[in-house]
């Protein structure tokens, strides 16, 4: 759920860029959270500072979240294990039942960690899933971001132990198995209910599966200035409004219907539902004209569907040039119910040809799968692909984790990609990528990815930079959604919109 807190945090930028807070939502890479850690050494902070701050933040909140009873920490060979050292030492001081376990030998300990441990006055137990007879709570102090291999053997066996038993879990940093930077499992995972991190969060807790299997994310400040991120310059984020909200096209007093944009989405033969939506979330979400280019044939079943969109028939040679031609037309959005055809081959390459931004969905990205190099060569201007993964896999690699995979497509077409899912990815060609997380299940109904490549196009015709329509678009389509609730159907999306908008004016 969005606070209000972070629709006020909106702060000025250039209206082509990721607003000056932007670094309040930064997804670091294990690595670049490394780097943060020794920025801050570096600036006076000592190791055991920081660890001692991230283990007293643990026990904060387990102690906030569940009642005083008996807990277990599982500490590794590493930092996380110092920090769960750390929490052991403070739940034990306000009266928790302890019992600490740790993975290898003390005396292999070095560092903070080791340090940790030798201020723990308790027992320190082997790894075995033994420990877990009369335990009420588990904290997951094994490996955190820094696991490098897969999770097997004895340990393995213990995070499947812990999980078939239902305990409560609250992982430090993110659940063992976890990567952090893909938020893939590597071998066998703990789910949590809580997990703590430190500073800011990673894409691996935002990106499936990882996401899930965090639970609730705690992010605890633990003394790391904000200003250790202009050394490192992340490229990824959290969607949060206060990224994008300083470029929305409010609307000024003296505005008109052409100042607003006119959006053309073009109709297909057969699903006329899906272009009808797209038509109408373009409008709700403020194109000032919209008007679908129909086939002669289906034409009377668009315009006697909609109301407040016009209907354009398409010439029997099914050229859109003649539509194009109209300057005031400054988007188009094809693929929604469009067919994988000539025809659609033509429409998208005809769009392209402009200087007018573009929105490719669905069938207008599948009908390249075999000449996937034609499509990215006639990319000239602001262009936002919004494939699902099926699409998506049509036409670019399919390796590696969604994220690498979102911004190499976006550097390899030199379009906007938004590749949808619960963790829908919306890459920049310059490398920037914001991951989305406010997408309920009930979105996944047929037609409501019609709905934000309307979405897309009507914030696109408005003036909006493309990058910042596209995160602005999957932020609002999710929180019409979230919204609405269960029974969601595509059909209601756009009539949220409005609600989605009025939020987000009194906070902007």
């Amino acid at each position: 759920m969005t606070t209000a807190a972070g629709l006020r945090h909106a702060t000025r930028g250039a209206p082509n860029e990721l607003s000056h807070d932007a670094n309040l939502d930064a997804l670091l890479t294990p690595q670049q959270m490394s780097a943060a850690d020794q920025a801050a050494i570096a600036a006076g902070l000592s190791g055991g500072a920081l660890m001692e701050a991230a283990g007293a933040a643990v026990a904060n909140e387990v102690a906030r979240n569940w009642p005083r009873s008996s807990v277990l920490i599982l500490c590794g060979p590493g930092n996380n294990g110092g920090d769960g050292f750390v929490a052991a030492r403070h739940l034990k001081a306000a009266g928790w039942s302890v019992r600490l376990a740790l993975l290898g030998d003390r005396n292999m300990l070095s560092g903070d960690a080791a340090e940790q441990a030798g201020r723990w006055q308790g027992p320190i137990e082997p790894i075995s899933d033994a420990l877990l007879k009369g335990v009420d709570i588990v904290i997951d102090a094994l490996f955190g971001a820094g696991l490098s291999r897969p999770v097997q053997g004895v340990v393995a066996e213990l995070l499947n132990a812990v999980a078939s038993q239902g305990l409560p879990v609250c992982a430090i940093d993110l659940p063992s198995g976890v990567n952090g930077a893909s938020g893939e499992v590597m071998g066998a995972a703990l789910p949590a209910q809580l997990t703590v991190t430190f500073f800011r969060k990673k894409p691996g807790h935002v990106l499936e599966p990882g996401r899930s299997l965090c639970g609730r994310v705690f992010v605890a400040q633990i003394g790391i200035s904000a200003s250790v991120l202009t050394g490192i310059k992340p490229l990824v984020y959290e969607n949060k409004p206060r990224l994008w909200l300083h470029a929305y096209p409010w609307l000024p007093v003296d505005t008109h219907k052409y100042k607003r944009g006119h959006a053309l989405v073009v109709g297909g033969r057969l699903m006329t539902g899906a272009a009808r939506l797209a038509a109408v979330a373009c409008a709700r979400t403020g194109a000032g004209l919209v008007t679908i280019a129909a086939p002669m044939a289906t034409w009377a079943v668009y315009a006697s569907a909609l109301t407040s969109v016009m209907v354009h028939p398409i010439k029997e040679n099914g050229s859109l040039e003649d539509i194009l031609a109209d300057p005031r037309i400054n988007v188009v959005a094809i693929g929604p119910g469009a067919g994988i055809s000539d025809l659609t081959r033509k429409h998208v390459l005809q769009a392209l040809a402009g200087d007018r931004s573009v929105v490719l969905d669905a069938d207008a990205i599948s009908v390249f799968s075999t000449d996937a190099q034609s499509l990215f060569g006639a990319i000239q201007g602001p262009c936002v692909l919004t494939p699902h993964e099926g699409e998506f896999n049509r036409i670019f690699p399919s390796e590696g984790s969604k994220l690498d995979r979102a911004r190499s497509a976006a550097r390899q077409s030199g379009a906007v990609v938004v590749l949808k899912g619960p963790d829908t990815v919306i890459a920049c060609p310059d490398g920037r990528a914001v991951i989305n997380t406010n997408a309920p299940p009930e979105l996944a109904t047929g037609g409501t990815g019609d709905v934000l490549a309307g979405m897309v196009a009507g914030l696109l015709a408005q003036g909006m930079d493309a990058f910042l329509a596209a995160c602005a678009a999957v932020w609002m389509h999710g929180e019409a959604a979230r919204l609405f609730g269960p029974g969601l159907i595509s059909q209601d999306l756009p009539q949220i919109i409005p609600r989605v908008l009025r939020r987000l004016k009194r906070h902007a």
